[in-house]
């Protein structure tokens, strides 16, 4: 049992209602439902009562609410106190790739602000390479990015495989297909991001399309995400980006996965090698968390 097992407790508890305490926790319903049947298997109790509305706590449940509140109040003092006491003026730097953010790591870095508020956090859009080369010179302490680049004072952690999906326009003759192959978008209007010089996303799809004997015959490359789904949504073309793409709303724009066993898109956890700050591990667990709630496999083991 954990801390944020309490913490979810509390607050359907105190909301006395599943909805309303995802919104109050910034996370979806499901995930929230299953962290509370876990709980209840692992105390082996039933903590609410079944069908009450508004929802209602058992005798046990109750009980078990009461010293929640008090476990987690008690640990927030001391880990208020601790900070206030060791962080003083600590700041963490981070360098992530811009597609990242529409993803869930936007939702990482905003509950690693809220478990440390008394930590200064900056952050700064980069490629990988860019990364790397930040990591080695002290500019940045952990990076996210896609690419599988390795260096010796680099320790690189694989957080998780996205899935790539093909954007068309509604209209689109592919639109309405629950699922599309790599070898289907060769003869298409195939747009791909960015267009700077050194490996990139647009390499890594090339890449994978190499895996498959496959060269698209219509490439054009242009300079970001946002701008290759503007040309997609005014019906130019295809647009092949990970499943997190869809977070972007365009009118007309309909998202299609990749059926392809290597159309994925990894992302990367990078620090440097000899770095055992308390603060990257604190990272890795709001990833986790985030991770838990969403119901996404990840091997902890790495880190």
């Amino acid at each position: 049992m954990e801390l944020r097992h309490l913490r979810y407790f509390v607050a359907v508890v105190e909301e006395q209602s599943f909805t309303k305490a995802a919104e109050k926790l910034f996370i979806a319903q499901p995930p929230l439902s299953r962290q509370i049947q876990n709980l209840e298997a692992e105390l082996d109790i039933q903590l609410f009562e079944r069908g009450s509305r508004p929802l209602k706590t058992t005798e046990a449940g109750q009980f078990f609410y009461q010293h929640a509140v008090k476990l987690l109040s008690n640990a927030e003092e001391i880990k208020s106190m601790t900070k206030r006491i060791g962080i003083a003026d600590r700041t963490i730097t981070i360098g992530f790739v811009g597609s990242l953010l529409f993803g869930l790591l936007s939702r990482i870095l905003f509950l690693f602000k809220q478990q440390h508020p008394y930590l200064k956090i900056e952050m700064m859009e980069m490629n990988t390479y860019e990364q790397i080369q930040a990591l080695k010179e002290g500019r940045i302490d952990v990076g996210f990015g896609r690419l599988r680049i390795s260096d010796p004072a680099i320790k690189r952690v694989l957080l998780r495989e996205e899935r790539l999906v093909v954007a068309a326009h509604a209209s689109h003759v592919l639109a309405q297909r629950e699922s599309l192959h790599l070898s289907e978008l060769v003869d298409q209007q195939l747009f791909l991001y960015p267009n700077t010089g050194k490996a990139n996303f647009a390499t890594q799809v090339r890449g994978i399309f190499s895996e498959y004997g496959l060269e698209p015959k219509n490439l054009r490359i242009v300079r970001e995400l946002q701008l290759a789904l503007g040309f997609v949504a005014a019906g130019e073309g295809v647009c092949i980006a990970p499943e997190s793409a869809q977070n972007i709303k365009l009118a007309h724009l309909n998202f299609i996965p990749l059926a392809d066993a290597f159309a994925v898109s990894p992302v990367f956890m990078a620090m440097r090698n000899m770095d055992e700050s308390e603060y990257i591990r604190y990272l890795f667990d709001a990833v986790y968390q985030v991770y838990d709630l969403e119901a996404l496999k990840y091997d902890r083991s790495v880190f």
